[in-house]
């Protein structure tokens, strides 16, 4: 899968970092998921609750491994964007709604899940290396849960 999609404006590229790293997340493809953040930025980070995480090596090993191992599926909607004339920088939010099963679980009726719904505060950067626009901080608001906790691992 193609990490760069050609024609997009740029309010479209920067809602792209976003579904990139969602579906890096919910097909498992790494090289997806680490497109969409600022690698080599050492004070990337991603929230959640009264947790955050810096460094993108430390979110690969706290995030991505963790929930690319399930069955995931990861919607977001309702995006808002930020961004001033000129600027390689922006803001977005967005509401998110994600279920979550145990790997191999995701087709079984009687599976236990998860079901989360929040909104995405995310801080975004463009690289000008790749001319992609990249996260430089995301916090996720959970706003309410439904399910088993521990299948993400909390």
């Amino acid at each position: 899968m193609s990490v760069s999609l050609s024609s997009l404006t740029t309010r479209e590229a920067i809602a792209d970092a976003l579904y990139r790293c969602l579906l890096g997340l919910d097909t498992g493809d790494f090289a997806m998921f680490k497109s969409a953040w600022l690698a080599e930025d050492p004070d990337t980070s991603f929230v959640i609750g009264d947790t955050t995480t810096v460094g993108f090596d430390n979110i690969a090993e706290s995030l991505y491994k963790r929930i690319a191992a399930l069955d995931t599926t990861h919607f977001t909607t309702n995006i808002r964007i930020d961004l001033k004339d000129g600027s390689d920088e922006a803001s977005l939010t967005s509401y998110s709604l994600a279920q979550h099963y145990r790997a191999g679980e995701g087709l079984k009726r009687e599976g236990q899940q998860l079901l989360t719904g929040g909104i995405y505060y995310v801080d975004l950067k463009e690289d000008k290396g790749d001319g992609l626009w990249k996260v430089k901080k995301w916090t996720l608001k959970f706003l309410w849960s439904e399910g088993d906790m521990s299948i993400v691992g909390r």
